[in-house]
This record gives structure tokens, sequence and C-alpha cells, in this order.
């Protein structure tokens, strides 16, 4: 450990959202958030009694005593954060929100987990140009020292991925602990340094716990996956079932690691607190990380009544980089989760490793699918085929059955053949039980048209691939025009180095933001199809509860699994670069991605049409190039400030948010002049101008502007050269948007700013639609 530099510590924060429901006829549990503290950062335990005692106070005020809010605040926000959850009357809620202190009063809602394994790493960095080259990896000392923090559904202690073999002492700017006080079991090391849990606001809604939620500890699989991906030790020969063989590491390898469990088991859907997840951010402040991984989000909420964005806006305003996942609502329009300029939003792309599965048909056709399942049919044997449409009872539609639902098979049809099910509304693994209670041998589940080309790799209970759309067409055609149709599956297979790759996976939630659409979301797409990376051992791979089969690491899918990949670069950034803003090491992220696969093409959607900045932000992550961006666009405290100004919060508030004195600008600033590695001008009138800031953090060179124009837009950069003479020089330029002709396309178009000085190429995406 090197004393001279401040110990790095980077948070895999995954965070979650619950749907609330009354604890009382007619009480409900809210977030009072208060804004900013203004103590210092040492806090004793008199300053953190005085303001609970200050809590209760105001809580006091507007009930019939102190006692009764005391009784009533199950939270109170203490560190960096200033606020407190409570039970309350929707009455006595709307009369706190009047009060002039108050930011914002709003409902302990409900977030998910942005995970696809139950619905619809092997650090896997290593495909597609997404993994640091060892060079890079060794300079940046595989992120030694960064702390990798967890908010999600906790960590599997016991996993190699958090050995601490050949670490030193645990960094001194550290402030954490290993919350274990009624499970004994649970240890921590140099490696996991800390872990907390966070569960009154999931009490709040479920009503009392026992001692059994009281832990750290994963009984999901979800945190210990993210924070692997992350920050995950090397751990040699890891792999699912022998698939995927190879050695497993996070994106900062030599990361320090906390887990901080927000999420619990669903209620309606929803598995995390706003309470809870606003009580793990300024506890994660409060320890000392530098970056924060959420892997969770929730149906798109201004930033003040949002959770995740304020717990995220404190946490930037201490310097740490906060990375959130985009949301698995995709592939409709407008559907992005995590919002905030001052979050990196992260959707999710395939990467070039599949296991393969071929079904082999009785007319010798060969198409391929994917698949992890742990048993497989004997080699080259065909067995009967049956489409699950075919095997319904009397009592149910065919399109229920094709679905493969609990109660829509008859076995009398289906024993001793391979079944044929849609994928679709309940989840892919539950289709193969229904098909194994029914007596199928095997099973082959068919993308439907939304799905396209993404395949998700499940380790089934029977032996089973899954096929994409235009394969599952002609497996059912086959089957409609045969007399008996037969097929056999093979064995599952790993290939790398598969094409195209990456493409966009069809539940990637997708802009425009429909909160700040001047914002271009999300901002960056990584790997986040078939992860391979480490698991818990207290439940099987499917997370169901009738899969007795435990597995060391898993393969999940969902922009819960794209995010930590970012996690991890940030992590290395930040040892690399560690006076860079959280802005500055986004900056070098978004604006050296490629939007290209590894056909040269450009990159695609799931159905292979070509994808757009609303899927992809910047594209796809390229580490190497991140580590050296040669230019930045940066971002203090202030332009944050005076972003939400400009969104119609009033000064008073804003000040509040800040904890520091500060005037809105008058006039405000233009939405669109925030200054992103993005331009966005959603209603463009004629003509705009657009200003932007480059900072040098290269050598010292001339940079010139390339622009590639939306269609029907003229675009005029002033001036067109950029010449810096020393590191964090910065320099202004122009951008004008003007509509080329009255009949522009009304919808959306897209097009490219390029600075480069032959060495970098500092390229930010121009997305317009004309009013």
């Amino acid at each position: 450990m090197r004393l001279s530099r401040p110990g790095l510590f980077l948070l895999s924060f995954l965070l979650l959202y619950i749907v609330q429901r009354p604890t009382f006829a007619t009480q409900k549990s809210y977030v009072v958030y208060l804004g900013a503290h203004s103590h210092g950062p040492e806090l004793s335990s008199v300053d953190i009694n005085r303001i609970t005692e200050s809590h209760y106070e105001f809580l006091g005020s507007f009930l019939a005593s102190n006692d009764v809010a005391k009784e009533s605040i199950f939270y109170s926000y203490t560190r960096h954060i200033n606020g407190f959850a409570a039970t309350l009357d929707d009455q006595v809620a709307a009369e706190i929100a009047k009060h002039p202190k108050v930011v914002s009063v709003f409902l302990n809602k409900g977030r998910k987990l942005h995970t696809t394994r139950s619905w619809d790493f092997i650090m896997d960095l290593d495909h597609v140009g997404s993994n640091p080259s060892s060079s890079i990896w060794k300079k940046a000392r595989y992120g030694e020292d960064t702390i990798i923090g967890n908010l999600d559904t906790g960590v599997w202690p016991k996993s190699k991925s958090f050995s601490d073999e050949k670490l030193g002492p645990i960094p001194s700017k550290w402030k954490g602990i290993c919350q274990n006080d009624t499970d004994s079991g649970f240890h921590c090391n140099r490696k996991l340094i800390g872990a907390r849990y966070f569960n009154k606001g999931y009490a709040s809604v479920v009503g009392p716990l026992n001692s059994s939620f009281n832990t750290p500890r994963d009984n999901d699989g979800h945190g210990t996956h993210t924070l692997s991906t992350a920050g995950g030790n090397f751990v040699s020969g890891a792999s699912v079932f022998g698939f995927g063989k190879g050695t497993a590491r996070g994106g900062s390898p030599k990361a320090r690691v906390a887990a901080y469990k927000v999420c619990w088991p669903p209620v309606g859907g929803n598995e995390c607190f706003d309470a809870d997840i606003v009580a793990a951010f300024d506890m994660a402040i409060h320890d000392g990380v530098d970056v924060l991984s959420v892997s969770l989000g929730g149906q798109p909420t201004f930033f003040f009544n949002d959770s995740v964005a304020i717990g995220s806006f404190h946490a930037v305003k201490n310097g740490i980089v906060v990375i959130c996942s985009a949301g698995n609502s995709g592939p409709d329009a407008g559907t992005i989760s995590n919002s905030a300029p001052w979050q990196i939003t992260v959707g999710a792309s395939t990467m070039d490793r599949e296991f393969n599965s071929y079904v082999i048909l009785g007319n010798k056709v060969q198409l391929k699918g994917q698949s992890l399942s742990s048993t497989a049919l004997p080699s080259n044997k065909f067995y009967p085929l049956i489409s699950a449409a075919d095997a319904k009872p009397a009592n149910v539609s065919a399109e229920e059955a094709l679905l493969c639902k609990n109660g829509t098979l008859d076995p009398r049809k289906v024993k001793g053949k391979i079944l044929v099910c849609l994928r679709g509304q309940n989840a892919r693994v539950d289709k193969g039980l229904q098909a194994q209670f029914a007596g199928a041998l095997g099973m082959i589940l068919a993308n439907n048209e939304i799905n396209g080309n993404e395949i998700t790799a499940d380790a089934h209970v029977l032996p089973a691939t899954q096929v994409n759309f235009t394969n599952g067409i002609s497996i059912f055609t086959y089957i409609n025009r045969t007399k008996s149709p037969q097929a056999c599956i093979t064995g599952v297979t790993t290939l790398l180095g598969t094409k195209p790759a990456p493409f966009m996976a069809a539940f990637s939630s997708k802009g425009p933001s429909t909160i700040t659409p001047e914002i271009l979301k999300p901002d960056i797409t990584a790997p986040g199809v078939n992860v391979i990376a480490a698991y818990t051992e207290a439940q099987g791979p499917t997370n169901q509860i009738f899969d007795k089969r435990r597995v060391k690491f898993n393969s999940v899918s969902g922009t819960s699994m794209s995010c930590p990949h970012v996690s991890g670069i940030a992590g290395l950034l930040k040892t690399l670069h560690p006076t860079w803003s959280p802005a500055a090491i986004k900056s070098a992220i978004m604006t050296t991605a490629t939007i290209l696969d590894n056909n040269r093409e450009p990159v695609t959607n799931a159905s292979y049409f070509k994808a757009t900045p609303f899927s992809y932000g910047a594209g796809h992550v390229r580490p190497n190039s991140a580590m050296d961006p040669g230019l930045v666009y940066d971002l203090s405290v202030n332009d944050y400030l005076n972003f939400i100004c400009a969104l119609g919060y009033n000064e008073t508030l804003v000040s509040i948010f800040s904890d520091d004195p500060y005037n809105c600008p008058k006039p405000p600033m233009s939405l669109t002049n925030l200054n992103y590695p993005s331009i966005t001008v959603p209603k463009l009138s004629h003509s705009i101008k657009v200003t932007r800031k480059l900072k040098n953090v290269g050598s010292p060179g001339t940079y010139r502007a390339d622009v590639q124009e939306p269609s029907g837009i003229l675009v005029i950069v002033k001036p067109r050269s950029l010449k810096f003479k020393k590191v964090g020089e910065e320099k202004t330029f122009y951008v004008t948007l003007k509509v080329k002709e009255a009949k522009a396309a009304k919808d959306y178009v897209f097009g490219n700013l390029i600075w480069s000085d032959e060495k970098h190429y500092v390229r930010s995406p121009i997305v317009v639609k004309t009013a």
C-alpha cells in the first residue's frame, strides 16, 4: 500500500425500489428529504444524536409530540444526506412538504433489480474489445486500493472472488464496518472490507422481520454476481457446469469491496425501498467509497423524488463516481431508468462468446441455439417433436399452452418428446420445469419477435436450448408441415469470437429520457448478456425453489450485469487518474466508446437493424482508450446546480440541496448547455447555439473538429481547431445546429462531433429532433 496517495474505494452499489402498501389503516412510509448537512466530515456520536433529535423535533411539530415522532421515524439520515424516513398519514406528509426547509417528501416506493435471470465475470471484458490490456491493468495496478461496494442483495463472503490473497492492509481511509452482529458466520477480510444491511424501509412495507433478515449475506446471488464483476479477485478454473471455463476476474480485480444490502425478497415485483437506498448511500459516502455501482431502478421520476438520483448527487458531490443500470424495459423507446446527468447510465449488449447447442430436425436442417443445461440428451438420437400449442388440454387455449405455463400442458401428449415453447411472460427456466413435469425429455425455447436474436443461455433443469426468432419460425413450420416431426438437441459447446458482436440486448431500456430529454441516456453500453461471475451457494443457478443444484459461478443477463463492467473500469480510472472528477471519468468512458461491431459495421439491435444512441448512448465501452482520452468534458457540482435551476427548481431549494451558499444564474442556463459529452436538442426550431468546453488531460496538441451531420441538420463548429499547450488547459467552442429545410424529418436524427489530434478521437453523439 502506498501511503503517499489516498486509498480509493470502488463501491458496487446495487439499489432497488419497492412498492408501498399501508403499514396501518391510514399510514404509509415516506422519505422526508431536507437536502445536505452543513457539518464537516468528522462526526462524533454527540453530533449524530443532535441531528437525530432535530429530526424528532421537526416531525414533532407536525404531530402530537416528539415522542410520537420518535415512534414514527425509522431512519434518521445524519452523515451527508439530511432527512428521515417515517410512517405518516398522507395529510401530515402533505403538510410537511409545504415547509420551506423541506426539499421533497416522497413515498417509500419500490425499485427492481435489473436482471432478466428469472424472466423475460469471468469478467466479460475479455470480449469484443472491452478487456483492458495487461499493460493498462498493470499501469492501473489492477484497481488496487479502490473499494467496490455493492448496494444490492449483499454478498456471499466465502466466494473465492473475495479472497484477500496477496492484498496488503486495508486502506487507512476506510471507515466502514462488517455488520455481522447476528450472523457470526459472516466474515470480512482485506478484500471484502465491509458489509452492511438496510431493511427498515422493507419492514415498513411487509411488516416485522425475523432475525434471518439481519445480515448482509447474499441469499439471492445478484449482489455477489455484480460485486465480483466490478471488483472480483482472480479465480482460475471458473465455469458454469464446465462451460465458459477460464480465469474469473473483475474489472478492478485488486480493488477492495464492500457490500450494502438494500434488496430483499420481492413484494409486488419490487425488491428495494427508497428509505433503505437513501440510508445506504448516506453510509457508503461516510465509509469512504470511490465508486458506487447501482444495478437497480424504477419508473422514471423527477430527481428530488428519486432516492437513487438524490443519493448519487451527494456521492458525486463527494467525488464518488456513480454508475447505474439503464433498466430492462426495452426495446420500447422512453423506458430508460436512472437518467440524472451526474450518473453514468449503462445499457446492455452482447459479447463475442456463445454457448452453442444445436437443434437438428428430422429433415437434417441444423439450427443454432444456446444453453447452459447441466444435462444432455444422447448425441445424434432423434425424439418426437411437438409444439406446446399441440400439447394443450381441452380447457386451455393454444396461445397459453405455447408459453408452457403451469397447468397448460397435457402430459399424455408431451411424455417422451422434445417440447417447443415460446419465450415470454413466465420465466424461461420455469417453462423447462413445466416441460419436465409433463414428461418431456427436452425443450426448445423459441424467441418471440421482440427478442429477435437475443439469446440467453440458461441453466435449464432438463436438456434444452434457446433459438432466435427466425430459427423458431423454421421449427414451427417444420412441425406444421411434417406428419411425424423429430429432432435432436446437441450438447453445449463454448465458442469465442462469434460475429456480429456486440449487438444491443432487446431488454435494454432505451431513451429518450422522459425526465430531461436534453440529456442523452443511456450514456454507454457494456456486456450484459450471459455474463459469468461469482454466485451465492444459497440458491440454485435458476433461483427457483425446485432447483437444488449449486454453483460457484453463474451466467446472468441484464443491465445489472453491464453496469458493474463500467464500475470496474471506473475503478481503474480512479487509480490511474486519482485527481479526475466523476464527470471527467464519465467523459473518458463516453468519448472513447465505439459504435462499430467486430465486423466493423454499425452496432445493431437484437433484430439486426441499425441501433441508435438511444440504445447505446455514446457506444460500447473501450477501457484501453478510456485510460487516455486526450480531452474531457468536465463538470463541477455548481454546473449540476445550474442545471437543476434550469429545470425550474427555486433557488432556496437548490441551496438546501447543495448545503453551500448558491445563487441560480440569471437568466437560467439552457439545458442544452450543460457541458455533457453528448449534444441533444429535442425541439430544434430553426437554429440553436450550443456551448461546450474541453479540458486537456493528455499531451499538448492541436485538435480539429470533424462533423458527421444528422440528416437534414446543418452543424457549424467554431472554432474548428483547438490548441492545447498544457495539461488542465480548457477551451470553449460553440456548435450551431440549423434545420436545413422546412420539411426536415420530425423524428430524431443522429450524428457525431469528433475532435482529433490524429492520436486521440474524442467523439460526442449529436441527437436532434425538429420542433
